[in-house]
């Protein structure tokens, strides 16, 4: 078993005890791991404190409002050519005028995306917990190097897709694909989030 499976299966597995160390069949009640449940609207609002706090710029809009919004944060970077995956919704940027997509299939040159204006991309899941996004390369989410070369990347985030913990993540994801862990914008960089609620 790979170390990364490994890892994944022990996160799975975990349980509120846990056997102490040289005291076989011993175990030490962890209750204070166990969380109450929290409301959806709450693990929204978490979300986007905890990723404010690691220097994302979040913003929360309605689903009619995303390309609109997403325009605006374009606009307002003056961005004139962003590397985007294959997969992306057309929707997003309806009515985007000035700014032109490069659609990363096949996929770019290193130095093609280095003088890009930024990405735009979706995610597999966002963690309220930790204010981490999750990409693992499928739809609207493009491979590794279209998220670590661009300097700005704009990310949406359905509100369904907002867990709480990181175990509830860890139950979601699949460890066979490439997986993305972004907390916080790259060194030198910046990370905005737009937040669909639906």
């Amino acid at each position: 078993m790979r170390a990364r499976e490994e890892i994944l299966r022990r996160v799975r597995a975990a349980s509120p005890f846990q056997s102490g160390e040289g005291d076989e069949g011993a175990s030490v009640p962890r209750a204070y791991r166990r969380r109450a449940v929290m409301p959806r609207g709450d693990v929204i609002a978490l979300f986007g404190e905890r990723a404010a706090g690691r220097r994302a710029a979040v913003r929360h809009v309605a689903a009619d409002e995303l390309a609109l919004a997403m325009a605006a944060m374009l606009w307002a970077r003056d961005a004139k050519r962003v590397a985007v995956p294959a997969g992306l919704p057309r929707g997003w940027f309806a009515g985007l005028d000035g700014v032109r997509r490069l659609r990363d299939d096949p996929p770019l040159d290193h130095a093609t995306l280095a003088e890009t204006d930024g990405v735009v991309t979706g995610c597999a899941l966002a963690i309220a917990e930790t204010g981490t996004l999750v990409l693992d390369g499928g739809r609207a989410q493009g491979r590794r190097a279209l998220t670590l070369i661009p300097r700005h990347h704009l990310c949406v985030v359905h509100a369904d897709q907002i867990v709480h913990t990181v175990p509830e993540a860890v139950r979601r994801l699949d460890p066979y694909r490439p997986l993305n862990w972004i907390s916080g914008p790259p060194s030198g960089g910046t990370l905005e989030i737009l937040v669909v609620e639906d």
